[in-house]
């Protein structure tokens, strides 16, 4: 069992950065492939950045260049560095861990996961 917690959510306007992380606890990150996810209200939950087990990285098309996903297996937290955000990223933003033992793959699906964190609020003014 693993119990994910975010934590780094908040407000800041458009242009602006902020940096996410979910620590674990009760297994080793390392072990997991780790993705975050976003849901805006009246939205389905989306896919938006991944890092494998052995450390290849993801990204939904429409953060790419702008956001991007670490591991500190050491601290056993992942990151989710956010820069240039706009409005259109507010969104309650999850943490999730992947049990697949495959050493690149990164899943991009929901149900591909099997543990979550409760999740943090980003808000982008305009």
């Amino acid at each position: 069992q693993v119990q994910l917690v975010e934590s780094g959510g908040g407000l800041v306007q458009a242009g602006g950065s902020l940096r996410l992380s979910c620590a674990a606890s009760g297994r080793t990150l390392s072990n997991y492939i780790m993705g975050w996810f976003r849901q805006a209200p009246g939205k389905e939950r989306e896919f938006v950045a991944g890092i494998s087990r052995s450390g290849s990285r993801r990204y939904t098309d429409s953060v790419k260049g702008r956001f991007t996903i670490s591991r500190d297996n050491a601290k056993n937290t992942v990151y989710l560095q956010m820069n240039s955000l706009k409005p259109e990223d507010t969104a309650v933003y999850y943490c999730a861990a992947d049990r697949d033992v495959a050493p690149v793959i990164v899943h991009t699906a929901t149900h591909q996961y099997d543990y979550w964190g409760q999740g943090t609020q980003v808000t982008v003014s305009s």
